[in-house]
């Protein structure tokens, strides 16, 4: 199998959409911008004059319910992970993410209406090589009988199941492998899932307050109450898929490996990030030609640290 190759890429014009927030019910307006080799996903809040920019790195992962959340010195932003699926679906390694409120608007639930901002935008590849982490031994964390491992494979692809006492879900698995056409075709279009017994109870801790059939797939007892119906029948394991893939580009990089996850969910999905980085032993980062970017475990670690702990830069017209 011949190894991952191919160079870094932005998108080719400013490109803009509007919406509300999921979890605060509040309208944003998100602005994509083209940023240079090296950036990385750079977001950057507009707040009562100023601008604050936040990398999408596990550094800034705050804890929260039901999403992932960025923060950086008491400024956050909600719900990104569907978002930046769509950005490393689609191979989109430097961007700038303008937003004027907290939450990325969630648009109809899924990560198609991103993808196709994106494709509008233009996809432009720059004159630097993308690193990858490439897994070499494997790294796993649990919580009982939910767990996520990652292992070594020749490509990344990723093998999820779910299971809820649901007639339109029971057990459902899904393998997906890495590619851009495979993520539009495959992944981008499911949409996320709530079930109805428990829209009150999130209302009453504040969140899914932008929540609505337009953006969600609700569930009653034995169906769905959505006229349309499901975008595919096993929707709800590739949602999941959607948003490990966003969860991951925490790291960074994009990996080669083999992700396996079992009932899995945002909290041990960042926390695989974390043990990655902890575990430096376990994978090296390598670039186009397959080649170590670093020989020594020593080295390896300095590197990541860098891509760790480093704040990317923001042009000043921000």
């Amino acid at each position: 199998m011949e190894p991952v190759v191919r160079q870094q890429q932005s998108i080719g014009r400013p490109i803009t959409c509007s919406g509300i927030g999921l979890h605060t019910g509040q309208p944003v307006t998100l602005t994509l911008r083209p940023a240079p080799p090296d950036t990385g996903i750079v977001f950057v809040r507009h707040e009562a004059g100023e601008s604050v920019s936040l990398s999408a790195s596990i550094r800034n992962l705050e804890p929260t319910e039901l999403c992932t959340a960025l923060s950086v010195d008491g400024t956050n932003i909600k719900t990104v992970e569907h978002l930046l699926a769509a950005l490393v679906g689609l191979e989109i390694d430097n961007v700038y993410v303008e937003l004027d409120g907290g939450e990325v608007p969630v648009m109809d639930g899924s990560a198609g209406p991103f993808a196709r901002l994106i494709r509008a935008a233009g996809i432009v590849r720059q004159d630097r090589r993308q690193p990858f982490a490439k897994i070499l031994r494997p790294i796993e964390v649990a919580d009982g009988d939910r767990r996520v491992v990652i292992e070594p494979s020749a490509t990344p692809r990723i093998t999820y199941s779910i299971e809820y006492d649901h007639p339109l879900i029971r057990r459902q698995t899904y393998r997906y492998d890495l590619s851009v056409s495979a993520f539009e075709r495959e992944i981008a279009e499911a949409r996320t899932f709530g079930f109805l017994k428990e829209v009150e109870q999130l209302w009453s801790r504040g969140l899914g307050r932008g929540g609505s059939l337009e953006n969600t797939i609700v569930l009653s007892e034995r169906g769905v109450l959505n006229e349309s119906g499901l975008r595919f029948q096993d929707e709800f394991v590739r949602h999941k898929i959607l948003d490990l893939i966003g969860d991951l580009a925490l790291l960074r990089v994009p990996f080669i490996g083999h992700l396996i996850a079992d009932r899995s969910g945002h909290a041990l999905h960042t926390k695989l990030v974390e043990k990655i980085l902890d575990q430096t032993d376990r994978w090296v980062l390598i670039n186009a030609d397959e080649r170590p970017v670093t020989a020594q475990p020593q080295s390896s670690r300095h590197v990541y640290a860098h891509l760790r702990n480093t704040p990317l830069p923001v042009p000043s017209a921000f």
